[in-house]
C-alpha cells in the first residue's frame, strides 16, 4: 500500500501557521496549492481546454527548477508539474528529482499516453499523487486497464475524469474500473473557459450524480463535497491555490480571468501576495461573474475549513496512518 512521505516537521509548522492567518482573516492571502504547467505542449486536443492552444516555447531547466525553489520557500505544501503533457520535456526526469528535494508534496499530471514511451517506474520514485487524465477528451479510455499497473510503481494514482455534458451518463463505468483497481478519482465539470466550446453538464445534474456515486463507492471519489454543493453559489471561489504558467509567470487571481502578475522565477511569490496589488486581485475574484466552476479554486477552501478538509482526506486516511 502507499504511503505518504513525511515531510520536515518545519514544514508542517510554517503551513499550519499561514493557515491559522488565513482562517483568522477570513482571506485566502497564503495559497497551499501550485498547479505549475511546466510546459504548454501537449499530445491530447482536448476540447474543453485552451492550454494546448497557445505557443508559449519551453522554459530552459534552469529558469524552471527557480520557479520549484520559489514554491518551496512560500506557503505551498502540494505542487502540481503539468502542461500540457509534462512527458514531452526531455528534462522532466531532472525536474522531478530535483522537485522531490524540496518540502513539498508532488504531485504528476499526465495523459498517460507516453508511459510505455519513458521510465515511469524511475520517476515515480520522485513522485507522491500520480494523477492521470483519462475521459473521452483524452482519447485515453483504454488506460483504464492498466490503472493496477500504475499503482505498483508506488505513488497514491487518482484518476482525473474532465466530465464534458455528452458523457456524464458513462461516468460511473469510470468510477467502477477506479474502484475495482484500488485507484481514487477526481471529478470535475469541463468548465467554460476562454477560447473553447461549452461543454459544461447541467450543474445540479452532475452534483447529484457525483454525490449518488461517492455513496455507492466509497473512498473512491475525492472530490469534496463542499465543491459539489457550492457549484451553483456565486463567488464561492478562492485565491488558496494558484497556477503558474509555462512562461514562469503567476495567473492571479486566477486562470478564468487571464490575468498575469509575477514572474515566479525571478520575484518572490511571498512577497507579491502582501501586496497591495495582490490584495485588489483578491477582492477582484470576488466579485467576478463568472460561473467557470474551475474545481482547483472552488475546492479548495479545505485549507481553512475543517469540514471540508475531511471530506477531501478521508479517502487518504489508510495512506496518512
Amino acid at each position: 500500500m502507499s504511503r505518504i512521505r513525511h515531510l520536515p516537521a518545519s514544514k508542517y509548522i510554517v503551513t499550519l501557521r499561514y493557515a491559522y492567518a488565513d482562517y483568522t482573516a477570513k482571506d485566502f492571502r497564503f495559497p497551499f496549492y501550485c498547479s505549475f504547467k511546466v510546459l504548454q505542449r501537449c499530445d491530447s486536443r482536448c476540447e474543453f481546454c485552451n492550454v494546448w492552444r497557445s505557443q508559449t516555447p519551453d522554459m530552459p531547466t534552469e529558469k524552471l527548477l527557480k520557479v520549484i525553489d520559489n514554491v518551496a520557500n512560500s506557503s505551498v505544501v502540494l505542487l502540481s508539474l503539468e502542461g500540457g503533457e509534462p512527458l514531452l520535456r526531455p528534462d522532466i526526469g531532472e525536474v522531478l528529482e530535483y522537485a522531490r528535494t524540496k518540502p513539498l508534496y508532488l504531485l504528476f499530471t499526465s495523459s498517460g499516453k507516453l508511459f510505455d514511451r519513458r521510465p515511469m517506474k524511475e520517476y515515480a520514485k520522485y513522485i507522491d499523487f500520480l494523477h492521470v487524465s483519462i475521459d473521452e477528451g483524452h482519447r485515453n479510455l483504454d488506460l483504464y486497464e492498466s490503472l493496477q499497473e500504475f499503482a505498483s510503481w508506488g505513488p497514491i494514482v487518482c484518476v482525473q475524469i474532465v466530465v464534458m455534458k455528452e458523457y456524464l451518463q458513462t461516468l460511473e463505468s469510470k468510477i467502477r474500473k477506479c474502484h475495482d483497481a484500488g485507484a481514487k478519482a477526481v471529478v470535475m465539470p469541463a468548465c467554460h473557459i476562454p477560447g473553447t466550446e461549452d461543454f459544461l453538464p447541467d450543474t445540479r445534474v452532475f452534483r447529484d450524480e457525483v454525490l449518488r456515486l461517492k455513496n455507492e463507492y466509497p473512498g473512491t471519489i475525492i472530490t469534496t463535497d463542499k465543491y459539489l454543493r457550492t457549484l451553483e453559489v456565486p463567488h464561492s471561489c478562492n485565491a488558496a491555490s494558484i497556477i503558474i504558467d509555462a512562461d514562469g509567470r503567476l495567473y492571479y487571481p486566477c486562470r478564468t480571468l487571464m490575468e498575469k502578475s509575477i514572474d515566479a522565477s525571478e520575484e518572490p511569490l511571498m512577497g507579491f501576495l502582501g501586496t497591495e496589488r495582490a490584495r485588489e486581485c483578491r477582492e477582484k475574484m470576488k466579485s467576478c461573474d463568472i460561473d467557470c466552476h474551475w474545481y482547483q479554486y472552488f475546492a479548495t477552501d479545505s485549507f481553512i475549513s475543517l469540514r471540508s478538509g475531511i471530506s477531501a482526506l478521508r479517502p487518504y486516511v489508510d495512506s496518512l496512518i
